[in-house]
């Protein structure tokens, strides 16, 4: 039968330095080993050496954005003033939970800023590349922009279900039906396509 699992959190000791050795997650201070995180007690030996004592988080932490990351997200909300977001991947790396995020009127594109229109720019549903410009907190979103030709709609569908094939900066089309829907379309990089 396998010991049971021992839980320890920053700051507990652990054992003196005579029943054990440091390992990862401990730190030694007063001839004693103590906890540096939060999570599982391992003790393993060797060749009847003293026990390396280490801790064990059981999720590896959470990848947050941070300002100036690349985040891909997805359009859940529009309004007149801005878009809202859920972001999905931080460059590369999926996310275990998504983040809210919001890309206001103003940070849509990088120039007249004053005749962007939403509906035009998103529609709930389509995949979007954006940067994060500044962070959020427990009340609000991460602010996010697209004002740059690599960053934008990646992934749109039309009305009829379709995936839309771009067809300029600010459009694209349905390959099935034909009929052209607005976007702010993004440039996507060779590094960002699949094969």
């Amino acid at each position: 039968m396998a010991p049971p699992v021992r839980y320890c959190i920053p700051g507990e000791r652990l054992c003196n330095l005579e029943e054990g050795s440091p390992g990862s997650g401990t730190y030694t201070r007063h001839g004693y080993i103590f906890s540096s995180l939060a999570g599982c007690l391992t003790k393993s030996s060797e060749n009847g050496a003293l026990p390396v004592v280490s801790v064990m988080r059981e999720t590896e932490s959470q990848l947050l954005p941070d300002v100036g990351a690349i985040v891909t997200c997805k359009v859940s909300s529009i309004n007149s003033r801005f878009a809202k977001v859920h972001i999905l991947y931080v460059g590369s790396t999926p996310l275990k939970n998504s983040f809210r995020g919001t890309i206001r009127k103003e940070d849509v594109r990088a120039t007249e800023k004053d005749k962007v229109e939403i509906y035009k720019s998103f529609r709930p549903g389509d995949i979007v590349l954006a940067k994060v410009i500044s962070l959020g907190d427990a009340q609000s979103n991460y602010l996010l922009t697209t004002a740059e030709n690599e960053l934008g709609v990646v992934v749109a569908h039309s009305e009829s279900g379709v995936q839309m094939v771009p067809i300029s900066w600010c459009e694209m089309q349905c390959p099935k039906t034909h009929t052209k829907e607005f976007r702010k379309v993004a440039r996507v990089q060779p590094e960002f396509l699949q094969t």
